[in-house]
């Protein structure tokens, strides 16, 4: 599937600085919440298939552009094991487990106790798909409902730019609703300066042969970062 990347925006300094004490500011805001322990992991092997089928189902979140929808408005259940080869090719995963606090776990020693991918549950994710030369786009960001509004989102996309910006991939683009764009502008995303769209393949066939038509993505937005940055 080809997907339209756009070029990272210039700004002027005083720009940046703008932009990041915006983002500070709404990290402050969100912080403010009780944030259970959580491991943040770039191990593909850390991965359970049927866990983070169970994540996307949690987070009503599905792997296709057209998903189907049940009578509750729910989106289809995950192939596992095209989620498998999906995991597989992608060249950045971020995954993030967690201890659920409740009432008996709020002693001391009960927080100091590590949460690691066995003892923990998959309470977030994101992953990449690159070229591993030029470009990425991020795909599949989430965060299971009860723990959101706690930064925990940030720390995934973080992680993930902090990652290809090293390996010195600056054209980073993701595809996103229009609930999520929010989010990610807050995180250093931004319109494409080119107008770029994307446009999605469909199965649809034209009559007169010449092939299929391609149509926008629904309410799919692609955004680009607004400038190179470090994290």
């Amino acid at each position: 599937m080809a997907i339209a990347v756009g070029l990272i925006n210039r700004r002027y300094p005083s720009d940046l600085r703008l932009c990041q004490q915006s983002a500070s500011a709404i990290t402050r805001n969100r912080d403010h919440k009780k944030r259970p322990p959580i491991l943040i992991s770039t191990n593909p092997s850390h991965i359970d298939l049927h866990r983070l089928s169970q994540l996307y189902s949690s987070c009503n979140q599905s792997c296709h552009r057209f998903p189907n929808f049940d009578a509750d408005g729910c989106v289809e259940a995950v192939d596992v094991g095209k989620l498998g080869v999906a995991v597989s090719n992608s060249s950045v995963v971020v995954s993030v487990f967690s201890r659920i606090i409740d009432e008996e776990e709020e002693r001391w020693w009960r927080r100091m106790l590590p949460v690691t991918p066995t003892s923990g549950r998959l309470v977030g994710f994101g992953r990449v798909v690159s070229d591993l030369g030029l470009t990425a786009s991020i795909h599949d960001v989430m965060v299971i409902p009860h723990l959101r509004r706690m930064g925990i989102g940030r720390l995934i996309v973080q992680k993930i730019v902090r990652m290809l910006t090293n390996r010195e991939i600056f054209d980073i683009v993701v595809l996103c609703s229009k609930n999520e764009r929010l989010f990610f502008k807050a995180c250093g995303f931004g319109d494409d300066i080119l107008g770029s769209t994307t446009m999605m393949y469909s199965r649809t066939a034209l009559s007169n042969l010449e092939g299929y038509q391609t149509v926008q993505a629904g309410q799919k937005l692609l955004l680009p970062p607004l400038q190179r940055f470090s994290l």
